[in-house]
Order: structure tokens, then C-alpha cells, then sequence
């Protein structure tokens, strides 16, 4: 069996906190990152070759989205604000002003509006076309926002926040229709790309909820504090990572661990499968970004050029 050999994406000089693809373009598809160095980077999603840097931040950056077909990217920060930025030209295009720091943002699925949340504990939703416009109070939490992520009929958002809950909101009534009361702290929250799963990361745990009903289906439970999980596109895996410095793969039907595999010197903060579901992304402590292939040894982006017997350490793309 051909070993893993992860692509290595240089760049950051700070902690790598948020990842996010785009679904596949006619161009491909894309990756950004967000970055405590207060500079998020985009890159082509399947080789990780650096395509620009957003400058404009003035803190570091906590969140990082783009929209379905790559145009638009948008970023939360912690100079109290969130950017939408046009992802081709690189220029921004609106800054939208907040009280504290922003850590969650999240395009609706028809791109127009953007989600954000934060240290404020409140959900918003801004206008896209409209910057100047003031943004709709979805509603509050109990404490900071970690995650805030749309349903796909763009009249719901989920979000996670401090205060163990994890909570669905009516977009239009402004109320809250659904909550997750968790024993800890949710660390991430994602939705499955059909809509009908959510993957929730809190202590240990990686617990996975049915997204209409909010009842839990089952829970994998690993050796470590789990800060990031992902779902495959068509649900056949599961990856997540943490603590100490390990991605871990999951058989979605079994359950069962296939791997565990050790690249990162710091821990994972941040795991995301592209659309495609041939790679998996992951973001660290040590500041770098690391795509690891789905199934070990088919030819895929740069792989093809990678060989058997290569060091561990991997292959590195700038």
C-alpha cells in the first residue's frame, strides 16, 4: 500500500485557523485560508499553488469563505471587521464594521447576503450589494460565536457559540427554531454538502446530528481534543484533527478508524475534504496549510509526480 504524502502549502507565518473551498468552477475549484499573520491566502484547490494574498486586515484573520463559483471571498478579523473581497482581482469591496472581533462568516447560498458572528454574540446578516445598508440582527447568544454556516434553501443559518449550544435560526422571522445543548464547548460545525447532515466538533467527541430534525445519529469518540471535522461529499468519510497533531479518516457507514496520519508540527485546527472529495485540507498550529489524498496512491493534481519511497516530510508547494 502506497504511504501518504501530504502537499505542504507555505506561506503563513502564523497559525492557520480557517479553511474553505469553492465548489468546482470551470477553472477548478479553490482554496482559501485564514491566518493569524492577518493575511488569507488563495490558493488552486487540488495542487495548493498560491494564486494572491488579501491584503487589508489589520489583525488576525479568523474567518475565511468563498462563494460557490469563486468570485467572491470573504474574511472576519480581529480588527473588528469583516471584508468582502473580489477573490480575482484580490481588491476589496466592502468592509463591514463590528464591535469586537469577528470569527465566523459565511455566504448565503445565492450570494447575497453574508453571515457573520463573533465576540459580539450576535448573528448577522449583511447585504452583499448593498454594504452601506444596515444588516438584519438574526438573533443573539449567550456567548462568542465559533462558527456560522446557511442551510441550502438560504432560510436558515446554524451557528455554534461558547455557550455549548449549537442553534438554528429563521432568517426572515428572526427567531430561533431548533438548538443542540452540548456538554462542552463546540470547537466546529459543518454541514454535509447535501444539506441533511451536521458534523459538530466539541471536546473529544465528533458528534453528527440529523440537520432537519437536530437529533443526534451517532458520535465517534477519539484519544484527543478534537478542534475540526469534515464530512465527505458523498458521505464515505469522515476526517477530523486536533490536539495532537494527527488527522484522523473514519469510515462513515462503519465507524470504523481506516487511518491516522501525523504531518503538522502543532496542532489541527482546521480540516475541510474539497468538493470533489478527492483531497482533504488541513490548517495548524505550525502555519502551514496540508492537502492529503483521499485514496493514498491514484494520480491526482500533483501527486502524479509524487513517488513511492519520497520522504515523509512530503512534497511542498509554495
Amino acid at each position: 500500500m502506497a504511504k501518504q504524502t501530504p502537499l505542504t502549502c507555505s506561506g503563513h507565518t502564523r497559525p492557520v485557523v480557517d479553511l474553505s473551498f469553492s465548489e468546482i468552477t470551470e477553472d477548478g475549484y479553490f482554496l482559501i485560508s485564514a491566518c493569524k499573520d492577518g493575511k488569507p491566502m488563495l490558493r488552486q484547490g487540488d495542487t495548493g499553488d498560491w494564486i494572491g494574498t488579501f491584503l487589508g486586515h489589520k489583525g488576525a484573520v479568523w474567518a475565511a469563505t468563498l462563494n460557490k463559483n469563486a468570485t467572491k471571498a470573504a474574511t472576519g478579523a480581529a480588527d473588528f471587521s469583516a471584508n468582502l473581497w473580489d477573490a480575482v482581482t484580490g481588491e476589496t469591496v466592502a468592509t463591514f464594521p463590528h464591535k469586537h472581533i469577528v470569527k465566523a462568516v459565511a455566504f448565503s447560498p445565492d450570494c447575497t447576503r453574508l453571515l457573520t458572528g463573533g465576540q459580539e454574540k450576535l448573528v448577522r446578516s449583511f447585504y452583499v450589494e448593498k454594504p452601506a445598508a444596515d444588516p438584519d440582527v438574526i438573533g443573539t447568544h449567550e456567548g462568542a460565536i465559533k462558527k456560522a454556516i446557511w442551510t441550502e434553501d438560504g432560510k436558515t443559518t446554524i451557528t455554534a457559540a461558547d455557550d455549548k449550544t449549537i442553534r438554528k435560526w429563521e432568517v426572515n422571522t428572526k427567531q430561533e427554531v431548533q438548538r443542540i445543548t452540548l456538554s462542552s464547548l463546540p470547537s466546529d460545525v459543518q454541514l454535509s454538502s447535501d444539506g441533511t447532515v451536521l458534523v459538530v466538533s466539541h471536546s473529544k467527541q465528533v458528534s453528527v446530528y440529523d440537520a432537519a430534525k437536530f437529533e443526534k445519529l451517532f458520535e465517534l469518540n477519539l484519544p484527543t481534543n478534537v478542534y475540526s471535522a469534515s464530512l465527505h461529499p458523498q458521505k464515505k468519510y469522515i476526517v477530523a484533527g486536533g490536539e495532537d497533531l494527527k488527522l484522523y479518516k473514519f469510515d462513515y457507514e462503519s465507524l470504523e478508524e481506516l487511518d491516522s496520519y501525523k504531518g503538522h508540527f502543532g496542532p489541527v485546527h482546521i480540516v475541510r475534504f474539497s468538493p470533489d472529495g478527492e483531497l482533504y485540507a488541513s490548517g495548524s498550529e505550525d502555519g502551514t496549510v496540508r492537502l492529503w489524498q483521499c485514496h493514498i496512491g491514484t494520480n491526482y493534481g500533483l501527486w502524479r509526480c509524487v513517488q513511492q519511497g519520497e520522504e515523509d516530510e512530503g512534497a511542498t508547494t509554495t
